[in-house]
């Protein structure tokens, strides 16, 4: 019995400076992982889409901007390319998709998204290419439509 007893104490021991190594060393702020880029006052940008950004889990990737709008406005937004087929979706604070488009009205692989705002907030603009395949330069950008008085 007294063998069984030191056995024990041997296997505790390393266990409590194990437990007390962990709990003594000083907390840090954790780096944010995720940010999307800060869309200009002009709402514009010329960029380049790139392996070096968000894998999409589909194949390909994409670049987020982040844009604020109010409630009560109509947006278009216009993602052009000569590069690449381009696919543009809007994701509100949540990240719940509001709309998306692949192909504009134009004919052309360019994508044209509308999309009536009902909540304030930050919104998400993403911009990828269409199935993941792809990349390159592009033009984006969010206008204010205006209703005609």
């Amino acid at each position: 019995m007294h063998f069984h007893l030191r056995l024990r104490h041997h296997l505790l021991l390393p266990l409590a400076l194990t437990s007390l190594a962990l709990t003594s060393l000083p907390a840090r702020a954790q780096t944010a992982v995720y940010t999307p880029i800060v869309l200009p006052a002009s709402r514009e940008v010329n960029d380049t889409l790139s392996d070096r950004d968000i894998p999409t889990g589909t194949g390909g990737f994409a670049r987020d901007y982040t844009v604020n709008l109010e409630a009560g406005d109509q947006v278009a937004i216009d993602v052009i390319s000569d590069e690449f087929d381009t696919l543009v979706v809007l994701m509100n604070k949540d990240g719940v998709t509001m709309g998306e488009n692949d192909d504009g009205p134009d004919g052309t692989t360019n994508s044209l998204l509308f999309a009536r705002i009902n909540e304030s907030g930050a919104y998400t603009v993403r911009v990828q290419a269409y199935a993941g395949q792809g990349a390159g330069n592009f033009y984006l950008k969010v206008a204010r439509l205006r209703e005609v008085q």
